[in-house]
């Protein structure tokens, strides 16, 4: 089963800005489950005058009560009670162009509820060009044009049922991949009695939606404190913000201590 979400909207800062701050934008106010960030991969291209950035975040995390739920006793074993999941950050910049595109995914829980987060940041321009080129749109030259598209994929029970399918004479062996075989087919047992492997995964998939629609609205609220920092005091005011979040956060030893 597959979901999607997409949404749009605009920061009341031009590009640069806006490109810098997503870079800034942890710790603040409004993404106190963000434990850490690490740069694990930074490069330029001066062909394509592009700047390529992997990072990993280290986040305050668990899967949501009304899932866990819906899921077998001892299915996550220890994972539930870890409190904390890793998100890979992808981005690419150009300047030049004004744009940038970023991409996040969660590397825990995979096989439960997979999240793919999809952005592009874009400097607006007018409808015409001039010499085989953009022109920026004056009368938006201060803003900065968001998309987002969120895939959610839950696989949860596939294996399992695809298993069981194939040796109750349902599935061929040997085109396991290729079938579709309908809900009133599978077997029904033990906790699949009444929810069958379909059920579950769009259940996981709406419960998945609805969070992220909360966390888009929160990370651009915690976008818009950055970038008024930025605004007020520039570079300067950012940091003693992150410093003050941190603290607030963790105290003044952090969370390291």
């Amino acid at each position: 089963m597959v979901k999607f979400y997409e949404s749009s909207f605009s920061y009341d800062y031009p590009f640069p800005a806006v490109s810098l701050a997503y870079f800034l934008r942890y710790p603040n106010p409004y993404a106190k489950h963000v434990l850490s960030t690490d740069v694990i991969d930074r490069h330029f291209d001066s062909d394509s005058q592009r700047l390529y950035t992997t990072r990993l975040h280290l986040k305050r995390s668990k899967l949501p009560p009304t899932v866990l739920k819906l899921l077998p006793k001892g299915i996550l074993g220890s994972n539930s009670d870890s409190g904390q999941s890793y998100i890979l950050e992808k981005s690419v910049v150009d300047v030049k162009e004004g744009w940038m595109t970023t991409e996040t995914r969660n590397l825990e829980w995979t096989g439960i509820l997979s999240v793919v987060e999809k952005q592009s940041y874009i400097r607006p321009y007018r409808d015409d060009v001039l010499d085989g080129g953009k022109i920026p749109n004056d009368a938006q030259i201060g803003t900065t044009d968001v998309k987002t598209s969120t895939t959610f994929v839950s696989r949860f029970g596939q294996g399992g049922l695809r298993t069981a399918r194939r040796k109750a004479g349902v599935l061929p062996a040997d085109r396991s991949s290729e079938l579709e075989v309908p809900d009133d087919v599978q077997p029904k047992r033990g906790f699949f009695s009444s929810w069958s492997a379909s059920s579950l995964q769009r259940t996981i998939e709406a419960i998945g939606m609805r969070r992220t629609r909360e966390a888009l609205l929160k990370s651009k609220d915690g976008m818009n404190v950055v970038l008024s920092r930025m605004r007020s005091g520039g570079l300067v005011e950012v940091l003693e913000g992150m410093r003050k979040d941190r603290e607030a956060m963790y105290g003044p030893e952090g969370p390291w201590r």
